[in-house]
């Protein structure tokens, strides 16, 4: 949702991240936010490329990452919707 709070992370085990937002598992600024919806994600070989990446996209304006969500995924749909029973 366009108006709600936005997070940027980086893992190495998408699907498992997914399951522990979703089922707040961690604590922390995901689980106080009830953030559970994935939106937008990039994939990177290389960890220094995803960190790198992940750093530049936290100092966005809000505006910009609104955008880049926007331009794959206008509906702002969970793109994680059918991972879990």
């Amino acid at each position: 949702m366009k108006n709600g709070t936005l997070y940027i992370g980086m893992t190495n085990n998408m699907e498992r991240r997914m399951y522990e937002h979703k089922n707040g598992l961690i604590e922390g600024f995901s689980k106080r936010y009830r953030l559970s919806k994935l939106v937008y994600f990039e994939f990177y070989q290389f960890v220094n490329d995803a960190i790198k990446r992940e750093k530049q996209l936290k100092n966005w304006k809000r505006d910009w990452k609104i955008s880049l969500i926007e331009k794959e995924n206008k509906s702002w749909n969970d793109l994680a919707f059918d991972w879990f029973d």
